[in-house]
């Protein structure tokens, strides 16, 4: 999904090809016929392996249809250990996320598209996704050292939240080259929103 050295030995690139042909194959299923719907062996008869050496490669059936997403955050913290640790905290995430999406090769954004269509069309991906969301937010807080106060924890939350509005301006149209620019407009509009003032109205007379 990403540009990367390929493996050196035939075992190596055989591994890769089976751990692709099962991420490839169950997001196909998937999208076709649904997550629910679509039971794992269905998908093990499709690429030809068994149970055995589907969980030598992936947790269960939900960890197989979120590898594009996984891909991304896997990506996204040896980043942000990469970024630099200086100035206000959004704007170092909102960088490490623009610098992951310029990782991530054209393959991946169809594929990531439609892993988040299936999200929200299955309510144990939904499940999924809100535990793997809470384990990415707590990782990202010790990758940059924050404390465990309530602005940290509320800061990191309010940026993966403006991701996941950035997804949702993308998602419509789903080119590769617009989700920067939503990011970048997501985030923006996170830094506006912080300073937004209501005014009660005036109490109308007696």
């Amino acid at each position: 999904m990403t540009t990367a050295d390929p493996p050196s030995s035939l075992r190596e690139r055989r591994k890769l090809r089976t751990r692709q042909a099962l991420a490839e194959t169950a997001l196909a299923l998937f999208s076709e016929h649904g997550f629910d719907n679509t039971p794992l062996d269905t998908l093990l008869e499709e690429v030809e392996v068994s149970r055995r050496t589907f969980f030598r490669y992936y947790r269960s059936k939900e960890d197989v249809a979120f590898t594009a997403v996984k891909w991304f955050w896997s990506t996204f913290l040896p980043v942000l250990d990469e970024t630099e640790k200086s100035g206000r905290l959004a704007d170092i995430l909102r960088d490490a996320v623009l610098a992951t999406l310029d990782r991530m090769d054209e393959e991946w954004y169809p594929r990531f598209s439609a892993t988040l269509e299936l999200i929200e069309r299955s309510p144990a991906l939904n499940g999924h996704s809100l535990r793997h969301c809470a384990e990415i937010q707590a990782e990202i807080r010790r990758r940059i050292g924050a404390p465990d106060s309530l602005e940290a924890r509320l800061l990191v939350e309010f940026s993966v939240t403006t991701w996941r509005g950035a997804l949702e301006e993308w998602l419509p149209e789903g080119a590769p080259g617009d989700l920067p620019r939503c990011v970048q407009r997501a985030f923006a509009a996170m830094d506006r929103s912080l300073r937004v003032q209501v005014c009660s109205p005036e109490s109308p007379e007696a």
